[in-house]
């Protein structure tokens, strides 16, 4: 005995057809973005700090406000794609120090010209990115664990070999050896636009936010982060390289850690050996204010870069508004909460439509 189908009748294929076209509605895929909640808190902060502070609208405040969110969001969006593999490192911030270190003290103690630092440091700051991502799939402990260990070694080192080799805590002048000027301009110079003057990071920040997109929307790649990202094991049950992908998110962060490290060298020609300490963290937040779940699987690097801004708008904003600087903090984890809380409002929306 068969079943069939009951006849379609005028009014279930009219519905049928509202499915469809509800299924490509604009307004769902906007409600699907991961990104969505960071925007409308990155909207509300700026409304807030545009009525309380009187020069935030200001061309140079907004300036002020780029460079900040720059300096952060280089790193919050390897961090985002990281999160999104389903993975943390806490070495990232004193990674960026690291970076900035051997640079430092390579070209001093050699007497080579800046560059071969910067191309030392290179090498090293991905060599450690490397050995994040090998001790992380070789042990399978928690990537928490293996990123607690580095960034405690790296903190030792830093403070150590800065110590040991120029007697103090931070390293020497650099100003005055062969190439610095050039290396200074691709990592620490301005752009002056109209009234507008911008530091080269926020060009570095644009290109690794549209790399980054491209990277996970467009490539194999990125559907490999997104897939290990969900269950690594299922993964791996369909042939994505998770060993591979993990480490390569890893080295990815020490690429932005080494950007990062030499805009701080040289854009003051000197570096503490104790800075970094706590960045990490700031790098996470922006990540999570952006869409990322700390369960990894989910997230966008244009997010990360909306948390970044808002960032740079607290931070900044606070300042420009005259108040206690000492109440960042607060905004800072209240806008942690909020977006959070919105994110996964607009994410529980989109699955009851979906």
């Amino acid at each position: 005995m068969s079943a069939t189908a009951p006849p379609a009748t005028p009014g279930r294929a009219s519905q049928q057809t509202d499915e469809r076209l509800l299924r490509t509605s604009p307004l769902r895929k906007l409600m699907g973005r991961p990104e969505l909640g960071s925007v409308v808190g990155a909207v509300a902060v700026f409304v807030f700090f545009s009525v309380f502070a009187d020069s935030f609208l200001k061309a140079s405040s907004f300036s002020t406000v780029l460079y900040a969110a720059s300096t952060l969001g280089i790193m919050a969006v390897p961090v985002a794609l990281l999160m999104i593999g389903g993975e943390f490192d806490l070495s990232a911030g004193v990674l960026v120090t690291s970076s900035a270190l051997v640079s430092s003290m390579f070209s001093y103690q050699m007497t080579a010209n800046i560059w071969v630092g910067v191309g030392v440091s290179l090498l090293v700051t991905l060599a450690i990115g490397a050995f994040n991502g090998l001790m992380l799939t070789r042990t399978k402990l928690p990537s928490f664990i293996i990123t607690l260990g580095t960034f405690l070694m790296l903190t030792g080192l830093n403070l150590g070999f800065t110590k040991l080799i120029s007697g103090t805590v931070s390293t020497k002048s650099i100003a005055d050896m062969e190439g610095f000027a050039s290396a200074r301009k691709l990592f620490a110079s301005e752009l002056t636009l109209g009234d507008v003057t911008l530091k080269v990071t926020v060009l570095w920040w644009f290109v690794l936010i549209a790399l980054a997109t491209w990277i996970l929307l467009r490539t194999r790649f990125g559907n490999w982060i997104f897939a290990v990202g969900g269950g690594a094991d299922a993964a791996r049950a369909v042939g994505v390289p998770v060993n591979r992908t993990k480490i390569g998110l890893y080295m990815g962060v020490a690429f932005a850690a080494w950007v990062s490290g030499q805009h701080l060298l040289f854009s003051f020609d000197v570096v503490q050996s104790g800075e970094g300490v706590g960045n990490e963290l700031t790098y996470i937040i922006a990540a999570v204010i952006g869409g990322c779940l700390i369960t990894g699987g989910y997230g966008s690097a244009i997010g990360s870069a909306v948390g970044a801004f808002i960032f740079g708008m607290t931070s900044k904003g606070i300042v420009y508004a005259e108040w206690n600087p000492d109440w960042f903090k607060f905004f800072l984890g209240a806008m942690l909460l909020l977006a959070t809380l919105l994110n996964a409002w607009v994410r529980k929306r989109a699955e009851a439509t979906s």
